[in-house]
C-alpha cells in the first residue's frame, strides 16, 4: 500500500507541475526597485585617474536610453565618447585626452533603467578627478522659453570662467549639463571661482554658439558657487494615502540653485533661396526665402514678357513671395523660363546679388487640365440633356465657376469682432455699392454705415468694419458680381443674419498692473491652450478687456520695447535680450454680468512659478510615477492597500 501511495503522490505532483508550466497568473506585481550600483572601475570619486575607460557594475540587467542625448560629460567632449550598456554593465570610453587636475562628471540623467520593468535609476552622476581632489560645487536653475515661459527640455547649460562677452562664440563651454522635463539643470563638479551661465541648443556639437538657428540664453550676471549645511523635511509614508512621520534630514545645500535663463532664437538673417519655385497651381508660383528683405527679386522672362505679367503677394516677413499670373496665356503655358536676380548672403554674412536661371513648371500640365475641363463639360451636358428629356428646366450654356469668397462673419457676433472677407484670387474689381448692411429696429430694417477696405499688406484679405451694437440684429447682404477676380470669375449673392449678444451675456476684466515701470506693456488674454484671444496696451497702469464670453481665462504680458505690438526676440551680438514676458500665475473665472478687477504685480512671483500648470505644455518626466501608479492600480483590483517599497519620498 505504501508503494502505491508514493506512486500516487509522485504522479499528482508531476501533474501539478505540468499544469503549472502551461501558464502563469496574469496581472502580477511590477518590480519598482531601481538598479543598484555594485562597483566601478575606476572607483566613483577616485582621484589621480589616468584611464579613459569607465566601467560601472549593477545588480541586475540594465538598459541605457538615448545615451547620445541624455548622457552629458563635463568638461565637454569634442570627440563623441563611446557609451554602451552590456548586460549588467555600462562602459564609457572617452576619446578626448584627459585634462590635468580636472574633475570629470558623467551625468546619466534618467537614461539608466532596469531591463524588465523600466524602473529609472534617477538622476545619477559618476565623478572622478585627474588631480588630487574632487571639485564638488554645483550650479543649478531653470531654462525657460523667453516667448512663453515654457520649460525648455534638453538644452545644454554651461559655465565659463572667462567673463568676456566674446567667449560664447569663440571657446567651448567649460562645464555643461542638460535640462530635464521641468527645464531644470544641475551643473556638477564645479571648482571655486567666478562664472557666467549660458544655455545653448547645440546644433553641431562644438559647444560654441555659431549658428543663428541655435536657441540660446545668456546673462551678464556672475556667480561664485558655494555650499552650506542645511535641513530638509522628508516624509515617511505608511501607504499611498497616509503619512507616518515627517523627519528632518541634513544635507549639503549648493548655491546658486535658482539661476533663471530665458532662451530665445535669433531672427534668421542669412538669406538664401530655400528651394526651387513651386507652381502647385497653374495660375501662380511661389518663392521661399530663409529671410525677407525689402528689396524684392527681379524677374526677367526668357520665354515670355515679364511686363505687367504678375501681381505680387508677399507675407508680412517678405520671405514668401507669390506671383499671380495676370494673363491666362501664361497660366496655360506649362513652363516659364526666367532669370531671377535676388539678394543672398555670402559666407561672411554680406548681401550680394545672385542671378539664377530657372524653369518653373506647372504641377498639372495644360493638356491634362484641358482634358479634365472637357470631362466636366461633357458631364454637365449629359445632365442638361436628361433634364431636357424630362421636360424640366435646363441651361443651354454652361455657366462659369463662381468666385468662392470666404466670409469670416459670425451669426453670433461680439461688438468688437472684426469681420474679414478672404478672396481665393486677386480682385480686378470690387463694387462696394453691392454690399449692404441692415439693422433691425423694432420690426423695420434700416441701412447701416460700414467701412470696407483691403487689409494693409494683404493682397486678398478685406476688412468689414461696422459699429456692432449689443442686443441688435443685422443682415449682411451682398449682390452677385460684387467681386470679380483678374480671371473674370464673379462672386455669387450672399446673405448672413447676425445677432449681437446683449451686455448681460458678457463679463469685463480689469487688471491693475505694477512691478514694471515701462509704459509700453501689452497684455494678452489667453484661452486654455495658451492662445491669445485679445490683446490691449496698458494705459495708466490698467489693462481692460470688454465683451468677454463667460469662461476661464489666463493672462500674459510683454514689454513692447519697440512699440510694434508684438513680441520680439533677442540678438546676442547687439547684447539685446528678448522682450520680457510675464504670466498671471492663476486662472481667472469670468461670469456673465460681472466685472472682475484684480491687481497684478508682474514681478511679484518668480518667473519659474508664473505660468499656470494647466496651460504649460512641457510637463515634468514621470516615468517612476507611472510604475507606482500601475502597482497602485493592481492593488486596487485585488482589494488591498499598496505599500510602496521606497518609503521616503523627497
Amino acid at each position: 500500500m505504501r508503494k502505491y501511495f508514493w506512486l500516487l503522490t509522485i504522479g499528482c505532483w508531476l501533474l501539478a507541475m505540468g499544469c503549472a508550466r502551461m501558464g502563469q497568473p496574469d496581472g502580477g506585481w511590477y518590480d519598482d526597485d531601481p538598479p543598484r550600483i555594485l562597483g566601478s572601475t575606476p572607483e566613483e570619486g577616485a582621484t589621480g585617474v589616468t584611464s579613459q575607460k569607465i566601467t560601472i557594475q549593477f545588480d541586475e540587467y540594465i538598459k541605457l536610453a538615448d545615451a547620445t542625448q541624455k548622457v552629458i560629460i563635463s568638461p565637454p567632449q569634442l570627440e563623441m565618447p563611446e557609451i554602451k550598456a552590456a548586460g549588467k554593465r555600462i562602459v564609457v570610453e572617452l576619446k578626448d585626452s584627459l585634462k590635468p587636475n580636472m574633475t570629470y562628471t558623467v551625468d546619466f540623467s534618467d537614461a539608466i533603467s532596469d531591463n524588465n520593468e523600466g524602473n529609472p535609476m534617477g538622476n545619477y552622476t559618476f565623478t572622478f578627478s585627474t588631480g588630487e581632489q574632487i571639485d564638488t560645487f554645483e550650479v543649478a536653475g531653470n531654462v525657460l522659453d523667453a516667448s512663453n515661459l515654457e520649460p525648455v527640455k534638453g538644452i545644454l547649460v554651461g559655465l565659463y570662467d572667462d567673463l568676456s562677452d566674446s567667449v560664447f562664440k569663440t571657446k567651448p563651454l567649460l562645464r555643461v549639463s542638460r535640462t530635464d522635463g521641468r527645464g531644470r539643470f544641475v551643473i556638477k563638479g564645479v571648482a571655486p571661482g567666478e562664472y557666467r551661465v549660458y544655455a545653448l541648443q547645440d546644433a553641431d556639437g562644438n559647444y560654441v554658439f555659431n549658428q543663428k538657428s541655435e536657441m540660446i540664453a545668456y546673462s551678464h550676471q556672475t556667480y561664485q558657487p558655494s555650499a552650506k549645511p542645511d535641513i530638509r523635511q522628508d516624509t515617511i509614508w505608511k501607504d499611498t494615502l497616509h503619512i507616518d512621520n515627517v523627519i528632518p534630514v541634513p544635507y549639503t545645500h549648493f548655491y546658486p540653485d535658482d539661476v533663471t535663463l530665458l532662451a530665445f532664437q535669433e531672427i534668421q538673417t542669412d538669406r538664401y533661396l530655400l528651394k526651387q519655385p513651386e507652381r502647385t497651381n497653374a495660375d501662380r508660383f511661389t518663392l521661399y526665402f530663409s529671410y525677407g528683405h525689402p528689396e524684392l527679386p527681379v524677374i526677367k522672362g526668357l520665354n515670355f514678357s515679364e511686363d505687367h505679367a504678375f501681381l505680387l503677394e508677399a507675407n508680412e516677413q517678405k520671405d514668401t513671395l507669390t506671383y499671380w499670373l495676370r494673363d491666362t496665356t501664361l497660366v496655360n503655358q506649362d513652363t516659364l523660363k526666367m532669370e531671377l536676380s535676388y539678394l543672398m548672403t555670402d559666407t561672411a554674412g554680406v548681401l550680394y546679388t545672385q542671378v539664377d536661371t530657372m524653369e518653373v513648371q506647372a504641377k498639372t500640365p495644360y493638356e491634362k487640365r484641358q482634358k479634365e475641363l472637357r470631362k466636366k463639360i461633357e458631364d454637365w451636358e449629359k445632365k442638361q440633356e436628361k433634364l431636357k428629356k424630362r421636360g424640366e428646366a435646363y441651361d443651354s450654356i454652361m455657366p462659369p465657376d463662381p468666385l468662392r469668397v470666404k466670409y469670416n462673419v459670425k451669426q453670433q457676433m461680439d461688438p468688437d469682432y472684426l469681420a474679414t472677407f478672404e478672396m481665393p484670387s486677386p480682385l480686378a474689381s470690387c463694387d462696394t455699392s453691392a454690399i449692404h448692411l441692415y439693422t433691425k429696429i423694432d420690426t423695420l430694417w434700416y441701412n447701416t454705415p460700414f467701412d470696407f477696405h483691403q487689409k494693409e499688406s494683404m493682397l486678398r484679405t478685406y476688412e468689414f468694419i461696422a459699429e456692432w451694437q449689443p442686443d441688435t440684429e443685422y443682415s449682411l447682404e451682398i449682390d452677385s458680381a460684387a467681386f470679380v477676380d483678374i480671371y473674370g470669375l464673379a462672386s455669387e449673392t450672399y446673405k448672413q443674419g447676425i445677432k449681437v449678444r446683449s451686455m448681460d451675456e458678457y463679463a469685463t476684466l480689469l487688471m491693475q498692473l505694477s512691478g514694471v515701470n515701462d509704459t509700453t506693456v501689452v497684455v494678452q488674454l489667453l484661452d486654455k491652450s495658451d492662445k491669445a484671444l485679445k490683446q490691449v496696451r496698458v494705459e495708466n497702469g490698467n489693462a481692460e478687456f470688454f465683451y468677454l464670453i463667460p469662461g476661464t481665462y489666463y493672462l500674459r504680458a510683454f514689454v513692447d520695447r519697440n512699440g510694434n505690438g508684438k513680441w520680439d526676440t533677442g540678438d546676442y551680438d547687439k547684447d539685446l535680450q528678448a522682450e520680457e514676458v510675464y504670466y498671471y500665475p492663476r486662472s481667472i473665472e469670468c461670469k456673465a454680468k460681472f466685472d472682475v478687477t484684480l491687481p497684478w504685480n508682474l514681478t511679484g512671483t518668480p518667473l519659474v512659478r508664473q505660468k499656470p500648470s494647466e496651460i504649460t505644455k512641457q510637463k515634468p518626466d514621470k516615468e517612476q510615477q507611472k510604475l507606482r501608479n500601475r502597482n497602485a492600480e493592481r492593488a486596487r483590483q485585488l482589494g488591498i492597500e499598496y505599500i510602496k517599497k521606497s518609503s521616503i519620498v523627497k
